[in-house]
Parts: structure tokens; C-alpha cells; sequence
């Protein structure tokens, strides 16, 4: 995950300015339309604003879907058919906005950001939402429709979705969306508890760079979901009248599925914490058990060093019988490593004794 990721306009651009990005994948967007209700479902593909616009004046709810980057033309159109608003529709054409409710006379304009892994990295693409009186316009950036299990709920008609209004299709969205961030930390916590294991057994350089990119990556997730308790409490708190009671007590669940993500973020981000100080001090006492073997084995040759030292001058015993008469015994040689051998295992005894080693 890239530390920014908004596209933006040049300083200066007038507002509401739709451009196209060259560097994005020029294959078109896929427009959906499901119509339904409690009896029926019609659903079409590759449909025009236009065809969109027709189904506004009818009874039944209306839901639909653009999936991948649309064309600033075709945005356009999609504007002009549901009278979107401009400003709008440049946090739709400029990804990476941060996730927040706009209030408009007949609509309620939501963005959101969903989390996923892509190739062992977190992503975040941005969800757009749209909830009219008897429809709901979605948008989601990426090649995968994140809202297949909302299809699929509708086609068989599990749940109450195909007998409610379309804020309960929003609620819908919403939830999925809120909800994808549950998997996402599941796999987190489970790259956490195996790094803190490594940590325990076998730390190295690579263990603290694995560390710095969790905390890089759980920084960023936090700062991409955060306001998503904003963006809840506004939505739950709308005063729009297509937003029934019924539905405002399921984006309130919602609200408690965000708060308990971000308590979990916020709790791996402490647990990351004292895991790099797990990481210093585990090190650190690494090099001390180094060190103390090294001291204790250079303070058993040092007496011996010493001993060695002595008999190395080599002074002519017939020059003067103060000079080392030792080098002409008959058994001085296996004397002194003998003395040798009892010094180490004195040192040896004193260094258990104190617990040194």
C-alpha cells in the first residue's frame, strides 16, 4: 500500500473537472442494471445512461452497478440522467478520497474504501455509492464486482432485501463493504502471531524489516478506515425521509462492525509495537549470552596465557639457578599442563558455583 494514492487535478482546475487517466487500464467500464422486487428481478448488461434513466419513473427499485474506471463522457451522462452532482462526480473520476457521507436534496451521496490482499500487499479500492428514493447507483474501481454476493442474495431471494426499499439495498452495500475488513485482519493477525514466533525462536534483519512493513501497513489501513466511523454516524444520523427506521437500526449494526475494526487495528498496532521492543530486547539479550561466553572463555585463558607467557622467556637454567629449573625436569612439561588443566576447572567450578554460566 502507497503512502498516497489520491488522484488529484492540477492546482487551479475548475471544480467538478472530469479528466481521464492515462495511466489506467483502458478496458471499458461494465454498467448493470438489476430492477426488482418481491415478485420479479430483470436484470441487463452493458446498458446506457439512457436505458438507466427509464427505470427512475417506475415502482420497483432500481440498482445500478459500474464496475472498473468509466469514461469521464460516460460519467457524465450517468450525472445528467440521475442529476448527480459535480463535485460528485470528481470524487468518482479522482480515486483515493477519503470515505465520507454528502447530503443533497434527493440524494445521499457515500464513499467508502474496501480493503483486500492483492499478491500478499493490502490494497484499498474505493466504493461509491449513490441512494436515491427507488434507487442506488454503486461504483467500484477494480476488474472484480466486490457486490457479487448482494447479486446472488437477490436472484434467489435470500433475505429480506428484494421486500425492502432501496436505503436497505445501500445497507446492503455498506455492510459488505464495512465487513471486508474482517478477512483482511483475520490474515493479519495470523502473519502477526507467526512473526511473533520468529521473534521468540530465531530473530534476524529480516524479522525487523517484516515488523517495520506490518506497522507500515496496519498505519495506512488505519488512516483509510478511520473515517469510516464518520462516514456511519453521518449516514445513520441522515434526515433523508427515504431512509426508513427499519434501516437506520442496520447501519447502526454497521457502526458497531467499524468500531470493532478499528479497536482491532488499533490493537495490532500495539502489539506491532511491543513487538519491535520484543525484537530490540531479544536481540539485545542475545549479545549478552555472546558476550558472557566470550568473557568466560577469554578469563580461562588468561591464567593460561600467563602461565604459557612465563615458561616462554626460556632463561638459561646454567647461566643462574634462579632460572627456571622447571625446563629440566624430566616430567615439567606435563606438570605445567597438567596445572593448566587444574586451573580451568577451578575457573570452571567458580563460574558455575556464581551462576555465570
Amino acid at each position: 500500500m502507497t503512502y498516497f494514492t489520491k488522484r488529484y487535478h492540477p492546482p487551479g482546475t475548475v471544480p467538478g473537472t472530469l479528466t481521464h487517466d492515462e495511466l489506467v487500464d483502458d478496458r471499458p467500464a461494465s454498467i448493470e442494471l438489476l430492477d426488482y422486487n418481491q415478485d420479479g428481478l430483470f436484470e441487463q448488461q452493458a446498458v446506457s445512461a439512457e436505458v438507466c434513466k427509464q427505470y427512475l419513473s417506475g415502482p420497483n427499485t432500481t440498482w445500478i452497478h459500474v464496475q472498473g474506471r468509466i469514461a469521464p463522457e460516460d460519467l457524465r451522462q450517468l450525472g445528467e440522467a440521475f442529476n448527480l452532482p459535480s463535485l460528485a462526480l470528481e470524487d468518482i473520476a479522482n480515486l483515493g478520497q477519503r470515505p465520507k457521507t454528502e447530503t443533497y436534496d434527493d440524494q445521499v451521496f457515500v464513499i467508502l474504501s474496501m480493503p483486500y490482499f492483492d499478491n500478499g500487499s493490502i490494497r484499498i479500492e474505493q466504493i461509491s455509492l449513490f441512494l436515491g428514493e427507488n434507487y442506488v447507483l454503486s461504483f467500484a474501481e477494480g476488474n472484480q464486482n466486490p457486490f457479487v454476493p448482494i447479486h446472488h442474495r437477490l436472484k434467489i431471494r435470500q433475505g429480506r432485501i428484494r421486500g425492502r426499499n432501496a436505503d436497505y439495498l445501500l445497507y446492503a452495500l455498506v455492510d459488505l463493504v464495512i465487513d471486508q475488513g474482517f478477512p483482511v485482519l483475520e490474515r493479519l493477525g495470523g502473519l502477526i502471531e507467526t512473526l511473533e514466533d520468529q521473534v521468540l525462536d530465531s530473530p534476524d534483519r529480516s524479522t525487523l524489516t517484516r515488523i517495520h512493513l506490518l506497522k507500515r501497513e496496519l498505519l495506512l489501513l488505519r488512516r483509510m478506515l478511520w473515517p469510516h466511523l464518520e462516514t456511519l454516524t453521518q449516514l445513520v444520523r441522515n434526515e433523508q425521509d427515504f431512509i426508513g427506521e427499519k434501516t437506520l437500526l442496520f447501519l447502526r449494526d454497521c457502526y458497531d462492525h467499524v468500531v470493532h475494526i478499528i479497536e482491532l487495528i488499533e490493537t495490532y498496532r500495539e502489539t506491532m509495537s511491543s513487538m519491535q521492543d520484543l525484537y530490540l530486547s531479544t536481540i539485545s539479550n542475545r549479545l549478552n549470552d555472546i558476550m558472557r561466553v566470550l568473557t568466560v572463555i577469554a578469563t580461562i585463558f588468561i591464567p593460561l596465557t600467563f602461565i604459557v607467557g612465563i615458561y616462554g622467556m626460556n632463561f638459561d637454567y646454567q647461566a643462574s639457578p634462579w632460572n627456571m629449573p622447571e625446563l629440566h625436569w624430566y616430567y615439567g612439561y606435563p606438570a605445567v599442563i597438567g596445572f593448566m588443566c587444574v586451573t580451568v576447572a577451578i575457573l570452571l567450578f567458580l563460574f558455575r558455583r556464581k551462576r555465570w554460566i
